[in-house]
């Protein structure tokens, strides 16, 4: 007999009435605070607890007053866009005192307080996990001197701590991304793109100083998402000699026809005997070396301000949740947690032992033992490092190893952002590895007229910021023309084939694959990257190309809600793309801050949309002035955009009025995000030496003969790790009418959105964070993020 899920009948009786949360930022601002503020704010009010801001951080505790103020349902409504932190944020030195911490004691005793979550860095948790362990002596204290009451003591006798990360250099141990790193590298990336247009206007050499004073993340990141040159960062200083280095590798980029360099600095960087490297001095390198016309941008506090991104809000979002969760469910022996991103899943890490592991990576850097710290940093962090020197440096010709392996590479279904990075990273892996790479214009089109050519490392320098399909790509399938390209196949000598595309690029593979019993061309080892906006491909969680479109449907419920502002309360019903699949109106909905989604996955009825303007109506009657609806393009064949739109308009009359609008194409096109560019060239990178493997296992007597499941692989991600599925076991789990996995994760966020849009309505919490362990010195084959 099944047992039934505790976890999910335990949220059911968990109520938060008489219990008090608290929530504060400390340290440096960054993108995403707020939307973590408004998630701790609706969740805490929605389970029945009350909650507060602590305006000022730390300080405000320490000073009271004013500074603790109970939050309402309304008084988070449009933050969620908003940079930076609205509820203010200080460094303290007070409360770094033990005096300092006594009168914020006695503060949050006043209030009934006893449940804290706190968003900083690692230097504001340590301070609260601090504050916990004293706790019970600071109520003696206070009794003592007869500022509170002898009964507190025992009504208040444990402070319960969650924290969340929020800081935009990515310093902290345990998690794959903290608040805010996500919104900072689309701001280095929109200047970088800026910038490169320039310079190769002048043919100038640009040096970038970016933020990381001890961290190298966004310097590292950045350089792998923008292609640049070389990168300096504190956790892995060059080797002595770097200098002379450096200056033969741009001039051999200039050699080759490029016009422009870029190098990025962390503000930290140094060599390897601890002295800096500023941007100043590799600046005067360069003139004094080459003679390039060099100049500098400090990004400085750029990378903090701006709007945070989708990846930011979304993340936020579901870590503000988690955090009340965890508070609702601690007892006063759970230690202190951190709510944690790993892989696409939220988790529940120990405080102290993530700070732990954070202040080991600067005393490995003060020790100069950077291989330990660069391990130290995560799977994350160094699998950033290892794939930006297989794509950034070229070996020579006599150092490449000699395969006699012909790969292509080919885009095939819609076109979508990150699709370009994806074949340039294949293609310099590929070469890396002694292939020969080939690339196949217009799909499986282009395969059967022959419009095959061999693809040089030179060849896709700069793609990386390119959106769309530079290869060209069509949403022809192979079945009707498997005899021609098989024909091409044969005269080209092709060995292995790497397809970057949605679902078509999924029903292609699998046509490819029982064409094997007929053409023994196709027994070869084939892999398949997932790339398409609508997210809809089987057997991955997040596809190339969807969150550059998340954050173009974003930006755009900014504005078009900004368009209402100081007018008349008013509805905006937005239509999105995406097929049968709900994923952008929903995942969009949830980052926009929107009060419906519709769907294909959730079937509704009139009563629903009845029920939905009701709400509306409901909430535009107090201080709410717009309201967002999103609706999937294939939700419904009779609820169409226009029939919900005339619905909202009737029924909203002299509350609300309506505007529609669709958003269309416009979510395809644009430069892929830092996100996209980072995941494309991550997986492409994982792909080519699985396809490498592949063909060394199945070479024999002279030719690839590759005709197992395993040899034909869908490369996606799944929960935590990035798995090679056979394409022939995908079937089971896919509805090809619809073009739809049969399961699909994001559905579980579903319910969130409604929580923060104030419809009461059940979350299933079975998924929720487990309190797990940091995990040190994972070994190679379990390097499997790909988150950012």
């Amino acid at each position: 007999m099944a047992q039934p899920d505790t976890k999910k009948v335990f949220f059911e009786n968990l109520s938060g009435t008489g219990k008090a949360i608290a929530v504060l930022t400390s340290g440096g601002d960054a993108q995403g605070m707020n939307a973590a503020v408004r998630a701790v704010v609706r969740m805490g009010l929605y389970v029945g607890a009350k909650v507060y801001f602590i305006h000022e951080g730390y300080q405000g505790m320490v000073d009271g007053g004013e500074n603790i103020e109970e939050a309402s349902w309304e008084s988070v409504s449009s933050m969620l866009q908003v940079g930076g932190t609205v509820i203010g944020s200080a460094r303290c030195k007070e409360f770094r005192s033990h005096e300092g911490r006594l009168k914020a004691a006695h503060n949050l005793v006043l209030q009934g307080i006893t449940n804290l979550c706190v968003i900083g860095g690692d230097g504001s948790l340590t301070g609260a996990n601090l504050f916990r362990e004293e706790w019970s002596g600071l109520l003696t204290e206070l009794v003592d001197q007869g500022l509170i009451e002898a009964d507190a003591v025992q009504k208040y006798s444990a402070l319960h701590i969650v924290g969340m990360v929020g800081s935009i250099d990515n310093d902290f141990c345990g998690t794959d991304m903290t608040i805010g790193t996500d919104s900072a590298l689309h701001r280095i990336i929109e200047v970088v793109d800026a910038i490169m247009t320039t310079a190769q206007s002048h043919q100038r050499t640009f040096v970038l100083e970016v933020m990381g004073r001890h961290c190298g993340y966004l310097a590292l990141v950045s350089a792998l998402a923008c292609g640049a040159d070389w990168v300096l960062i504190p956790e892995m200083p060059p080797e002595d000699g770097w200098e002379d280095k450096m200056c033969q590798k741009l001039s051999a980029t200039r050699s080759r026809g490029t016009r422009l360099n870029i190098i990025i600095v962390a503000e930290g960087a140094i060599d390897r005997h601890g002295t800096p490297i500023t941007s100043g001095i590799v600046k005067d390198l360069v003139v004094k070396c080459l003679g390039f016309d060099t100049r500098v941008t400090i990004l400085g506090h750029v990378q903090r301000g701006g709007t945070p991104s989708a990846f930011d809000r979304i993340l936020a979002s579901r870590m503000g949740v988690e955090a009340v969760l965890a508070l609702l469910e601690t007892t006063d022996n759970t230690p202190a947690c951190v709510v944690s991103l790993r892989g696409n899943q939220s988790v529940r890490l120990p405080l102290m032992e993530c700070v732990q592991m954070t202040q080991e990576v600067q005393r490995a850097m003060d020790g100069k033992r950077f291989e330990e710290a660069v391990k130290l940093r995560g799977r994350s962090f160094e699998n950033n490092l290892r794939t930006y020197k297989l794509l950034a440096h070229r070996k020579p010709e006599s150092e490449l190893p000699v395969s006699n392996f012909n790969v292509a590479v080919l885009n095939v279904g819609a076109p979508a952002a990150g699709m370009n990075a994806a074949v340039r990273s294949a293609v310099r892996v590929g070469i890396s590895e002694g292939h020969k790479m080939f690339a196949v214009s217009d799909g499986f089109e282009g395969f059967y007229k022959g419009q095959i050519r061999e693809i040089k490392w030179a060849d896709v320098g700069g793609w990386t910021g390119q959106g769309g399909s530079l290869l060209g790509t069509k949403r022809t399938l192979p079945a009707k023309h498997v005899e021609k390209i098989a024909e091409q196949m044969r005269m080209n000598n092709i060995n292995a084939l790497l397809i970057v595309g949605g679902f078509e690029a999924f029903e292609s593979l699998l046509q490819l694959y029982e064409a094997r019993t007929t053409y023994e061309e196709f027994c070869i080892p084939m892999c398949m990257l997932p790339a398409t906006i609508s997210n809809n491909v089987p057997g991955t969680d997040l596809s190339i190309g969807a969150d550059t479109a998340l954050n173009a449907i974003v930006e755009t419920c900014d504005r078009i809600k900004q368009s209402a502002s100081g007018t008349k309360r008013r509805v905006f019903i937005i239509e999105t793309m995406g097929g049968y699949c709900g994923y952008l109106a929903s995942v969009g909905g949830l980052a926009a801050g929107a009060d419906a989604a519709y769907i294909y996955e959730e079937p509704f009825d009139i009563k629903d949309l009845q029920a939905n303007v009701e709400h509306l109506t409901e909430k535009m009657k107090t201080s709410i002035q717009r309201g967002l609806v999103l609706r999937n393009e294939n939700c419904n064949e009779n609820y169409t955009t226009d029939f919900i739109y005339q619905l909202y308009s009737e029924e909203g009359k002299g509350v609300f009025d309506s505007r529609k609008n669709v958003l269309g194409h416009m979510q395809q096109g644009g430069a892929p995000s830092p996100f996209d560019r980072n995941f494309g060239t991550k997986i492409s990178a994982k792909a080519m030496q699985w396809v490498t493997k592949k063909l060394t296992e199945t070479f024999r007597q002279g030719r690839v003969f590759a005709n197992t499941e395993d040899s034909c692989c869908l490369l996606g991600m799944r929960r935590r790790a990035l798995v090679f599925q056979p394409v022939v076991q995908l079937k089971d789990e896919t509805d090809f009418v619809h073009r739809i996995p049969k399961e699909q994760w994001w559905l579980k966020l579903r319910p969130l959105m409604k929580i923060l849009a104030k419809y009461k309505t059940s979350y299933d919490v079975s998924d929720s964070g487990q309190l797990e362990h940091v995990i040190r010195n994972r070994p190679k084959e379990s390097d499997t993020s790909v988150a950012m």
